[in-house]
């Protein structure tokens, strides 16, 4: 078995996958905020 040498390892996939992961968070976030302060306006 080799031996694991510390930063070696090819993360693109990972870090492409983590960012798709937050930028998506990010959009639902403000998509729910977006209709709850529209539901709060039509109810008024």
């Amino acid at each position: 078995m080799a031996d694991h040498k510390h930063g070696e390892m090819d993360i693109e996939v990972q870090e492409k996958t983590f960012q798709g992961f937050l930028t998506l968070s990010a959009r639902a976030a403000i998509a729910v905020i977006v209709a709850l302060i529209l539901l709060a306006l039509i109810n008024a």
